[in-house]
């Protein structure tokens, strides 16, 4: 059995480069908004910076991340937090960078006093909701014809996990 090095820490500046080569390679019209990912292209923390960021590291490279962040700006939705982005990089995709992020977003919220995390997943994206599903995210609702991307109508699904 071979050593998994994976870890998990909080963003830096100097990630930068390596989110935005993740981010601008991870996504396609199944699982993102192409013309959200043609407009970031100088940096990957313009959204929002490293305090609102996860990233996993496989063997010292930085190969994944998870964007955690308040989901409502005013106090009572104080202890709901979203997963705003998760994404790893396609040659380490099947080794558990996705299920190590959300483990710790979840470890993360209950440090926050968090009472609830959620999040939006295409409808098309079926992969990432299973994996939400195996993670105990169940679905509070769906979006019918949300978005239009590339000519194709696209489900909003909303998920939650309860801590």
């Amino acid at each position: 059995m071979t050593d998994i090095r994976l870890s998990i820490r909080r963003a830096v500046e100097s990630d930068d480069a390596a989110l935005l080569e993740i981010d601008q390679t991870s996504w396609d019209a199944t699982s993102g908004f192409p013309s959200y990912q043609e407009a970031i292209r100088d940096s990957f923390f313009a959204r929002s910076g490293p305090e609102a960021h996860l990233v996993a590291e496989y063997d010292g490279e930085v190969v994944g991340y998870l964007r955690l962040q308040d989901k409502y700006p005013f106090p009572e939705g104080d202890g709901v937090l979203t997963i705003n982005g998760l994404a790893v990089a396609h040659a380490h995709r099947g080794i558990g960078v996705a299920s190590t992020l959300l483990e710790a977003a979840a470890a993360e919220g209950k440090r926050r006093g968090a009472r609830k995390i959620s999040l939006h997943v295409h409808g098309t994206n079926t992969t990432a909701r299973r994996l939400y599903e195996r993670h105990g995210y169940v679905v509070e609702g769906i979006h019918p014809n949300e978005f239009l991307i590339e000519g194709t109508f696209i489900d909003a699904v909303d998920m939650a996990k309860m801590l």
